[in-house]
């Protein structure tokens, strides 16, 4: 053992902590003490309600919240608890652990984020998802439009219907060297890995983490604008595809066009160099198909058919309609975990297990609802939720139904770089934009879509998500010539988006 003896006049150089941007539940604790805070600043007051509890535009007028400080020091204390099983009482409006009277908690919803996390994960242990993409990019190997085609849009309808983002990091040991022997640079990897998937959050239909929260703060189903949401995921899909495709076979045709430029040995990769993709067993196919048939399902029990197939929001109910919320995904993906479980032959200790880690691997977001619904139970104690709606009463009078649907996107951008987390952003903003809806003449499922585009296009390049960081960092590629490539996209995305849903307004 041998020990090195330091000169006392010499210092160690001391390193300058890096800036780390804080986390969703930092920013949302954050939050909660400013939003406690200024509730002793800001007036009470509140609206006159309609029979279905929407406010009535004009009504507002002052009120006593009626609170002590210690009644306001106890709702911060308990806000969490209340985020999470709050009751509201029906007389005062109050909403506290021990009332009597509805729900106003997110408790269905934290415990739907756990049941599909569980879901998820049970799915992902199978390998059956990660060696159908796999088998995809493999056999389109040789087409280079048609991988990335194909690699982006199964990302996309991923990100759509089940928030599929984080997942992706996991191949881009896959994709670049495909991308790369067929003489694309490694900016196309990232472009049809972080887009594909990104577009399809951005689109999401019934997206549990976005569409699904978002739609559960504002009061309204799963369902209600999905036809919207649809033709915007097919339209911006399209043209996301287009514009990878585009980059690649100019990069494909002249490699000194390139953004990101060639790393050593990447000009002399060959197809063979991505190495052979296991083929898909018999189980594995078999798993897809559940999954594939669980997802249908869901769709198909959240839709309203009726209003979707007649254009009328009041339209009567088919019989075959589920209407089903919630507690019912909750209870569906708990079974489909367990029966994905049961079909790719788990003992049951490993899917026991592998429920369990799912569920602990998803309760930072489910954590996330929790807090920001914490957040509006104390608004809405201090009766000041109805003062922030009258102060920004004023933008909605006079403004047409159009551009009121842009300004919802626009406003939310900020509080999306703010937030990156979508379900945190959704049950923090929904509260305050939905009754706005009612203002304008607009149907709420409008603001929904919104909103989630404005989350989905920050989270397409802020330096705040992992999926963007992290992804750009696995392909060796520069933050900033990954802004360089992309920034032409955004704009294009920018003008569909205030297109799309200033058109959902119109027609509503």
């Amino acid at each position: 053992m041998s020990t090195t003896a330091t000169d006392p006049g010499t210092e160690e150089p001391q390193h300058k902590r890096k800036f780390t941007f804080p986390s969703a539940l930092t920013i949302l604790a954050i939050v909660t003490v400013a939003v406690w805070l200024l509730a002793f600043l800001i007036p009470s007051g509140a609206y006159d309600r309609n029979d279905k509890g929407a406010p009535v535009q004009g009504s507002y007028h002052r009120v006593d919240s009626g609170q002590t400080f210690v009644d306001r020091l106890g709702d911060l204390f308990l806000a969490p608890v209340n985020g999470l099983y709050g009751i509201q009482d029906e007389k005062s409006g109050v909403v506290g652990p021990d009332l009597a009277g509805e729900l106003y908690g997110s408790a269905g919803v934290f415990l739907f984020v756990l049941a599909i996390g569980a879901f998820i994960t049970v799915v992902f242990a199978t390998g059956a998802l990660d060696r159908g993409i796999g088998r995809l990019a493999h056999r389109l190997r040789e087409r280079g439009a048609m991988l990335i085609a194909g690699v982006m849009l199964v990302f996309s309808v991923l990100g759509t219907v089940e928030g599929f983002a984080e997942e992706t990091l996991g191949f881009y040991g896959l994709i670049v060297p495909l991308m790369l022997a067929l003489g694309y640079d490694r900016m196309v990897a990232v472009g049809a890995i972080i887009l594909g998937a990104g577009i399809g959050v951005l689109c999401s239909t019934v997206n549990p983490f976005a569409t699904g929260v978002a739609s559960s703060a504002a009061d309204i189903s799963l369902g209600d604008g999905i036809v919207l949401r649809f033709v915007m995921w097919i339209v911006l899909t399209a043209v996301t595809i287009a514009y990878v495709i585009r980059y690649a076979k100019r990069v494909q045709k002249n490699p000194e066009r390139s953004l990101t430029g060639f790393l050593p040995g990447d000009r002399e990769q060959t197809a063979a160099d991505a190495g052979e993709v296991p083929e898909l067993t018999r189980l594995h196919k078999t798993v897809l198909v559940v999954v594939a048939l669980v997802f249908a399902f869901m769709i198909f029990s959240v839709v309203p058919w009726s209003s979707a197939l007649t254009g009328k929001a009041d339209a009567k109910p088919y019989g075959f309609e589920l209407g089903w919320s919630f507690p019912q995904l909750a209870a569906l993906f708990l079974c489909a975990a367990v029966l994905v479980g049961c079909v790719a032959r788990m003992g049951e200790q490993q899917l026991s297990s592998t429920i369990i880690q799912g569920a602990a691997d998803f309760i930072s977001p489910a954590l996330v609802i929790v807090l920001a619904r914490g957040v509006t139970v104390i608004m809405n104690n201090s009766k000041v939720t109805d003062t922030v709606l009258h102060s920004i009463e004023g933008i909605v009078k006079g403004t047409s139904s159009g551009l009121f649907a842009i300004i919802v996107f626009v406003v939310n951008l900020p509080l999306a770089f703010l937030i990156p987390s979508t379900s945190g952003h959704a049950t923090l903003a929904m509260p305050i934009l939905a009754p706005l809806a009612d203002f304008a003449g607009v149907s709420r499922s409008v603001v929904v879509t919104a909103w989630q585009a404005a989350s989905g296009w920050m989270n397409l390049w802020v330096p705040t998500t992992a999926v963007t960081i992290g992804g750009v960092a696995l392909a060796k590629v520069g933050y900033d010539k990954y802004l360089r490539f992309v920034w032409p996209l955004l704009a294009i995305l920018f003008v569909l988006i205030c297109a799309f849903v200033a058109l959902g307004a119109a027609l509503t």
